[in-house]
């Protein structure tokens, strides 16, 4: 695996003309947000709060899926009707940027490269993107909600492809969970693991400060050589 560094930018880099984003924990630290949505969930139920184990699964998974996980199955209804009585928004101050995330958007969006969003949220990932003035930025944004089937199945990096008219090997996943590897490996785009080193990836990426910096190497580097 390649670590991405601005000392010794792949070639490849040149080659992109598009990247797909994962949100959560990729655009966004959402951890402690998303911890407390489920809580709330749970708390309106009379249930304690989740587990560790529970936390890792629903930052990764779809809604539906994460309240079938914490969720006793004769309780489902009643946790969506608390789910529906909350207001997401009230969860925006928990939630965070990740460092040099915009610069480097500015970076791909200057290069006339695609930027899309493909994410197992449901029906929020729309209204984050706007609080954080950062939707201008990717089309399509591809949610489970949108899919008959969520990560791992390949069907949203296919529609983003579809939209695009591009070749998975003109794209790059840019995702930090197995699920984001899974989606990239049956769609046959290249992953690159955002602070996850242990995910099997083309790029490791230790923070978008360094992959805008490999970038702007790597079209430094093409130039030259042109």
């Amino acid at each position: 695996m390649y670590v991405c560094s601005p000392q010794s930018p792949p070639a490849f880099l040149e080659q992109v003309k598009g990247v797909i984003f994962d949100c959560d924990g990729v655009l966004v630290d959402s951890r402690d947000a998303n911890r407390m949505y489920y809580n709330l969930i749970r708390e309106g139920l009379g249930m304690l709060s989740i587990t560790p184990e529970e936390e890792a699964y629903v930052h990764m998974h779809s809604v539906t899926e994460c309240l079938a996980r914490i969720i006793p199955a004769d309780r489902l209804e009643e946790a969506d009707e608390v789910r529906r009585n909350l207001n997401y928004e009230d969860i925006f101050p928990y939630i965070f940027l990740e460092d040099g995330l915009v610069e480097f958007l500015d970076i791909l969006a200057g290069r006339n490269i695609r930027l899309a969003v493909h994410t197992n949220r449901t029906n929020t990932v729309e209204r984050l993107l706007r609080h954080f003035e950062i939707d201008r930025y990717f089309h399509p944004v591809v949610s489970a909600g949108s899919l008959k089937r969520p990560k791992p199945d390949p069907e949203g990096v296919h529609r983003i492809l579809d939209a695009w008219e591009l070749p998975g090997a003109s794209v790059a996943y840019i995702g930090d969970s197995a699920l984001d590897e899974r989606s990239a490996l049956a769609s046959g785009v290249p992953f690159w693991s955002y602070k996850n080193p242990g995910l099997s990836a083309a790029m490791y990426v230790p923070d978008f400060a360094t992959l805008g910096s490999c970038f702007e190497a790597a079209g430094a580097a093409g130039e030259r050589a042109s």
